[in-house]
């Protein structure tokens, strides 16, 4: 007799069809949940305005999982059309380089007039139409993952409102401490408010899920009483090792987005000299959306800007060729004076694809340990141009050997086991 699923609720902005790294967390858990015991039921946007689609990610919906959507109002239009760009990203609104007067009116009603951001319309009818949403599936455990964080407000209201709900409050990216947030010309009054919010968040939720050990320290610091750590990691499905790979040449690749936060100068030099200095056919390939400023720095160095590739995003179903042709994976930190608490996602798809990882930002993070924990690579500061050049060498002349230890662990099958096992003592 088959084993009678616990509903669960997921209240995400990002679905299926939206492509890139937001989409994948819940829609990977909701996959391999219904395993272990539980029913997902996801509540998303029905017109949601997202950088990327993917229509690849649909196979991706487990057949026991229910999707409800609930149309949204989105002023990222209103964005696109002050700053005179149909095509603007959001991920893009910050790029440096001249600002036109509307783009720097965008950007300040994006920071002062949308708190926490511009889905927060989407909050009160949301929660009068779950109201009953709970009631007659009888779900006890909601979870609202963001950013955006207005998802994390949905559950707050949800919760005042039935007190008997286990609400998590899951972050895949700080709030206050959030570097883009940082960056949105806030006034004084708008960062006490988001102060606010986030310790409304906090403190009702029944407990947070976060990405990182270190972002477990930096809730807690907060004031958080509850977290659990996690991670991202890969779906072995997702992966099929193929032979791609270019008998006689070296490939350098970047799978994802280069914004101007991104931008290590030392590694574009370093990979000029390496690109000099060796006998080997190298190439370097970017799939993904490239910051004008990173692209103008790379332009400098000849060498490295003659074997460039540029490609924009590809389906998340084509990116296991691009690991499988690499002979190097670049991953690239934002530069930052403050803690580095995020684990990207594609560290742990890196790691499965077993290909050496040349990792630039905090040495100290937790992405730095785990690449060294697990001996796929190395992690050099944003001004080690020495040593990421001596590094790249010995990759390029097979001078030394990475073995990727104990990356099962991080198997979305794997962490899914471990999610359901901590729900189920909430």
């Amino acid at each position: 007799m088959k084993q009678e699923l616990k509903p669960i609720l997921i209240i995400t902005y990002y679905w299926p069809p939206s492509g890139g790294a937001g989409v994948q967390r819940w829609l990977k858990f909701s996959k391999y949940l219904p395993e272990f015991g539980w029913r997902p039921i996801i509540f998303t946007p029905e017109n949601p305005d997202f950088d990327l689609k993917d229509e690849s990610l649909l196979k991706d919906i487990h057949p026991d999982v229910e999707v409800l959507k609930f149309p949204i109002w989105e002023p990222y239009r209103i964005f696109k059309k002050l700053s005179g760009n149909k095509e603007l990203r959001q991920g893009q609104i910050l790029e440096g380089g001249k600002q036109s007067f509307f783009k720097s009116l965008a950007i300040w009603l994006r920071g002062n007039v949308f708190i926490p951001d511009p889905r927060i319309g989407w909050v009160k009818p949301s929660v009068n139409y779950l109201l009953s949403i709970l009631e007659t599936n009888h779900i006890r455990h909601v979870i609202t993952t963001g950013p955006p964080h207005s998802m994390h407000l949905i559950g707050a209201r949800l919760k005042m409102k039935v007190p008997s709900i286990t609400w998590v409050a899951d972050f895949r990216d700080p709030w206050t401490q959030w570097e883009i947030l940082h960056e949105m010309r806030i006034s004084k009054p708008v960062w006490r408010r988001h102060v606010k919010l986030e310790q409304q968040v906090i403190k009702v939720a029944d407990s947070l899920l976060v990405t990182s050990p270190s972002a477990k320290d930096e809730f807690e610091q907060l004031g958080a009483r509850r977290v659990k750590v996690i991670t991202n990691g890969f779906d072995e499905s997702d992966y099929i090792p193929t032979t791609n790979q270019k008998k006689g040449r070296f490939i350098i690749s970047h799978i994802g987005m280069l914004s101007k936060q991104r931008n290590p100068h030392a590694l574009w030099s370093s990979l000029d000299k390496v690109i000099d200095e060796t006998n080997h056919e190298v190439s370097v390939k970017f799939t993904g959306i490239i910051s004008p400023d990173v692209l103008n720095s790379i332009n400098q160095n000849l060498n490295l800007k003659g074997v460039l590739d540029l490609q924009e995003s590809v389906p998340h179903e084509q990116v296991s060729k691009r690991y499988a042709e690499s002979s190097l994976l670049l991953l690239i930190q934002t530069k930052t004076d403050r803690k580095q608490t995020q684990l990207p996602g594609k560290l742990f798809e890196y790691l499965q694809a077993r290909k050496p990882i040349l990792c630039i930002g905090d040495t100290s993070s937790d992405l730095a340990r785990i690449v060294k924990e697990t001996n796929s690579g190395q992690c050099f500061d944003y001004e080690d141009e020495r040593g990421v050049r001596d590094f790249i060498l010995k990759v390029v002349n097979s001078e030394v050997a990475f073995s990727f230890d104990h990356i099962d662990h991080y198997s979305r099958k794997s962490l899914s086991r471990d999610l359901s096992a901590w729900l189920s003592t909430l």
